[in-house]
């Protein structure tokens, strides 16, 4: 109920979720709602770690202001990642989001360190803490805020697909958790007299740590250039392939230029004895059938596959029935047959990254299996490593 009534007030208007601007406003929504309501509990967990005398409280008080400095990067992000492109950035600003979240992450871990070595020194120099019911209230309400803003943010997340979001809601979860673990501590506390803050401090900082982990796993990946999920590439290749002109297809890449902003390049192999112009209107309309489903920018390469010669087609047939023996996934392209000066058979083989055997040896083995079979034809064989067996 609230998260529709806050999206309702802030976002006016229809809510079409391919529009830059609606996702920049849903995304800066979050930020506002995680400073406002982080700077309070960080501030309401201090006066209760002060009262209390409760390394546990005040490491959670400072791991809510960390949260309110994401929120932070989160706001400021979201306002500046959908600049134009320009110049020098010509696929846009888009990866500032991951950016922001990388440096989120890091300064989370810090945190999270900082504190676990302070938990440590007072298992050693224990100081008695102090329960009163002014803590124990403001770390409920504190338990209930933290429960709702994972709610919003994941329901936000999943409408924009944003990993920063994402990343913010399961650190409001953990948050909660943590909550928990410090209120449990304080029970136990109370009713046996023994304390157990510096370990629930501990606790605290493991999952402090633990969030800045998985935070920054989310949004390193997109930085570093992460695989194309499975489904993305199926329909991709189902979509090319439904062309009679596409014979196959291979080299897919999908680049990641920031949520929302992909750009598709893929080699398609089509039949050289055919008209040019009629290849281009095929590929074309599956360029554009790609950038109206992902919003991308698609490029498609045409490789010309020799399909009417008998001995090409023959020879063709009996090298990918080899390689099918190095992998099941293996497959050959760009496969032609030169005559002069000498007779050389020309293809490229694509494998996964995880074959251990390497290029050389690869080449080897096909080049034995090829003179097995007419021990007339050089060989000229590229290998291909690929992410993702399309």
């Amino acid at each position: 109920m609230f998260t529709n009534f806050f999206i309702r007030k802030y976002v006016k208007g229809t809510h079409d979720l391919k529009d830059p601007e609606i996702r920049k406003k849903l995304g800066s929504l979050c930020g506002i709602i995680g400073i406002l309501s982080n700077l309070i509990l960080s501030a309401a967990k201090f006066f209760a770690g002060v009262i209390t005398s409760s390394i546990a409280v005040s490491a959670d008080a400072f791991n809510n202001l960390s949260d309110a400095i994401s929120s932070v990067v989160t706001l400021v992000c979201f306002k500046t990642s959908n600049s134009p492109a320009d110049r020098e950035h010509p696929f846009g600003h888009g990866r500032i989001e991951y950016i922001s979240g990388l440096i989120v992450s890091i300064t989370i871990i810090f945190m999270g360190i900082e504190f676990l070595k302070s938990s440590i020194e007072k298992i050693f120099t224990p100081e008695p803490i102090s329960i009163n019911i002014t803590s124990i209230i403001i770390l409920f309400i504190s338990l209930i805020v933290k429960f709702w803003t994972g709610i919003f943010n994941t329901k936000i997340s999943k409408m924009i697909n944003s990993t920063a979001i994402k990343a913010a809601a399961f650190d409001n979860k953990n948050d909660a958790v943590v909550t928990i673990t410090i209120l449990i501590g304080m029970a136990i506390t109370y009713f046996t007299g023994v304390s157990v803050d510096a370990y629930s401090g501990i606790v605290v900082a493991a999952f402090i740590i633990y969030t800045g982990y998985g935070t920054l796993k989310e949004t390193i990946n997109p930085l570093l250039g992460d695989a194309p999920n499975a489904e993305t590439v199926k329909y991709i290749t189902n979509l090319a392939m439904k062309c009679p002109d596409i014979l196959g297809i291979h080299d897919l890449a999908v680049h990641n230029y920031g949520p929302g902003k992909w750009v598709i390049s893929l080699h398609a192999e089509v039949p050289a004895n055919k008209s040019i112009i009629e290849l281009y209107d095929s590929i074309n309309s599956i360029k554009e059938k790609l950038e109206q489903k992902f919003s991308c920018q698609a490029t498609i390469h045409m490789d010309p596959a020799i399909t009417d010669d008998e001995a090409t087609n023959l020879m063709r047939e009996k090298i990918s029935a080899l390689v099918k023996l190095i992998d099941e996934s293996a497959k050959i392209y760009n496969m032609r047959i030169i005559k002069a000066p000498t007779q050389t058979l020309v293809f490229h083989v694509s494998v996964p990254y995880d074959l251990k055997k390497s290029d050389k040896e690869l080449k080897k083995s096909l080049s034995q299996g090829i003179c097995a079979i007419d021990d007339s034809y050089k060989c000229m064989i590229t290998v291909d490593r690929v992410y993702i067996e399309s």
